[in-house]
């Protein structure tokens, strides 16, 4: 399990982004018309899920990370989501009312979305994706849906999680590198 562990954070990205590297701002908005910016959380640890309000995978995902957020919020640690289809803005609050329990979720555009992520609109992805921002406010990993990762996504979201926890405060994040690109055929919805 701590192999598993070790790799899957080594691993990080089946983007080809740059991992680790600086967290830029994100806005997310709130379907009250009000904006959560990700630097807010800056000396948490951050999971930030991104989601499509029609996508099961995303909808079971936002379940299990209903289940975490209670368990550790207090041991500093903040999920997001952002919900990035077509019609998102519409679609949101109705989302958030059918699926999400005790974080904040809202809304951003498909091109916000991918250049957060540093991933070319040219290229398919799958969803839901998730991201894991440290303490120091660095992007340590990001997973595309179609990721072994999420195979089985409570125990991997909780090894990243107590992983990046055990690191403290005052830990560094590894040395730049590139990540590898993985294959990757269609958006799932």
């Amino acid at each position: 399990m701590k192999t598993f562990l070790a790799i899957a954070l080594a691993a990080g990205s089946a983007f080809g982004a740059t991992i680790p590297r600086p967290a830029p701002e994100l806005a997310i908005h709130m379907t009250d018309g009000s904006q959560t910016l990700l630097s807010t959380y800056k000396g948490k640890v951050v999971l930030l899920a991104f989601v499509f309000t029609t996508c099961p995978h995303c909808q079971n995902v936002t379940g299990i990370l209903n289940n975490l957020q209670p368990e550790y919020a207090p041991k500093g640690v903040q999920i997001l989501e952002s919900c990035f289809n077509e019609g998102a803005q519409n679609l949101t609050a109705d989302f958030q009312k059918t699926y999400v329990r005790g974080f904040p979720v809202g809304f951003n555009e498909k091109m916000t979305v991918l250049e957060f992520l540093q991933h070319s609109a040219m290229e398919p992805y799958y969803v839901p994706i998730i991201v894991y921002v440290d303490r120091k406010g660095m992007i340590r990993s990001q997973y595309i849906g179609d990721e072994k990762y999420l195979a089985n996504p409570e125990q991997s979201i909780r090894a990243s999680l107590d992983a990046l926890l055990k690191e403290g405060p005052g830990s560094r994040a590894p040395a730049h590198r590139k990540a590898p690109n993985a294959t990757t055929s269609s958006l799932h919805d």
